[in-house]
């Protein structure tokens, strides 16, 4: 089963913004098993639009169209698509209600701008009605087409939850398709292809699928079938070979972020744990945070960004800092240790570095960071180099130090990629 993608937006082809909405659905849509035929990019021009999505018509079973379903001027998607498509654009009754709504709750004058919002070609179905994230799709011509916001997050928020199952139950010509996530951290591009290519004959029909997620890797892996547990039981089988050739960079084999799993993992050692950040400015504390219910283990944190501040509120020593310098493993020691103290945990988990673009020296270049974890058994510490932008840098820290965690409470060795 064949289809293509549509994303629109003047940022996407004047090259300021990354399209990563298209790399993404092209992705998912491989790795399920369908076929995409064409992705194409245009910018908030009416006739281009129009143009891709008559061409789509007559050329694809399924299209996915991203960008220009806001309240600004440019925003013309839904216009585009009533002409495009031959439908009369209407007010969607459910689109105003959830608008409406919005515009209550935040005390907030309905504008014309808004209302916009609520416009749909006639016989449109909205996706995700009830949740935050919306889009819509409709049928036209036997064509299913599925429009969604440009923001990336809600676009795969849409394609995992509701495209991708619904063109799945739609066109599959085996009764059955199940498909699984591995998520992956720690392991480089090279080796997981390297993986994959030992894995091909084992896999007989089942389709694999990789696509990076900055900072972890995602595997899928997909099978059509004639009954449940035949399908079932070869997708363990594949899972359990991928499992052992990967080992303990596997965190997750469902839909589970890092933080969760730490957390799972937290509550079922009955361990609490605090952290000392320096270079990631608390990120590692928002994570731990996401996750309802983590009061339980989670005691608290301390961003301690200047070396005043990890003098005085984590007792580093003024001379381990004189001597050895801010970002060390003597200060990201003294950090774990002193926050542990502080909170009064079980563990305590420390991250010191330099996230750029300034800052670096020929001894400690950008991207330099280090890691200590303290508990009973001692306190334990290692130098990395991260490569990117300075948010890439303090993502990569903050994963790198989470999994710190997940793997010393599972007894595998902590120091990953090393």
């Amino acid at each position: 089963m064949h289809g293509e993608i549509i994303t629109i937006g003047n940022e996407l082809v004047s090259g300021r913004t990354q399209d990563l909405n298209s790399w993404y659905t092209a992705g998912r849509l491989t790795a399920s098993g369908l076929r995409v035929i064409r992705v194409t990019s245009v910018g908030d021009d009416e006739k281009r639009t129009d143009d891709a999505l008559k061409r789509a018509l007559g050329s694809s079973r399924f299209v996915i169209v991203t960008g220009g379903l806001g309240s600004t001027a440019d925003d013309m998607t839904c216009e585009i698509a009533a002409n495009a498509l031959g439908r009369p654009l209407c007010i969607n009754d459910q689109m105003l209600e959830k608008i409406e709504q919005y515009a209550r709750i935040r005390k907030i004058t309905m504008t014309a701008s808004l209302k916009k919002m609520a416009l749909m070609p006639e016989g449109a179905r909205m996706i995700n009605p009830k949740g935050a994230t919306c889009g819509f799709s409709l049928v036209t011509g036997g064509v299913n087409f599925y429009f969604l916001p440009g923001v990336p997050d809600q676009t795969r928020y849409l394609i995992d939850t509701f495209v991708l199952p619904d063109i799945l139950g739609r066109y599959e010509t085996l009764p059955v398709m199940r498909q699984r996530i591995i998520k992956l951290y720690g392991l480089d591009e090279p080796r997981i292809a390297e993986m994959f290519r030992s894995l091909e004959e084992e896999a007989g029909d089942v389709v694999l699928g990789f696509y990076p997620h900055f900072p972890e890797n995602h595997i899928t892996i997909s099978l059509r079938g004639r009954d449940e547990p035949t399908i079932s039981k070869t997708l363990d089988r594949v899972e359990t070979a991928i499992s052992e050739r990967v080992g303990a960079y596997v965190f997750a084999h469902d839909g589970r972020e890092m933080e969760e799993v730490v957390g799972e993992r937290l509550l079922q050692n009955e361990k609490t744990l605090s952290v000392a950040e320096s270079c990631t400015g608390g990120l590692i504390g928002n994570r731990l945070t996401e996750v309802s219910g983590s009061s339980q283990y989670f005691q608290g944190g301390v961003i301690s960004y200047s070396n005043r501040a990890k003098m005085d509120l984590l007792r580093v020593s003024a001379k381990t800092i004189d001597t050895h310098g801010a970002v060390s493993p003597e200060t990201a020691c003294e950090m774990a240790m002193g926050v542990r103290a502080c909170m009064d945990s079980d563990l305590g988990l420390a991250v010191t570095g330099i996230a750029g673009p300034d800052g670096g020296s020929r001894d400690k270049p950008v991207g330099t960071v280090h890691i200590a974890l303290s508990s009973e058994k001692g306190t334990f510490t290692e130098k990395y180099r991260f490569w990117g932008r300075r948010k890439q840098v303090k993502l990569n820290s903050a994963m790198m130090a989470l999994d710190w965690v997940r793997r010393y409470l599972n007894g595998d060795p902590f120091i990953p990629g090393i």
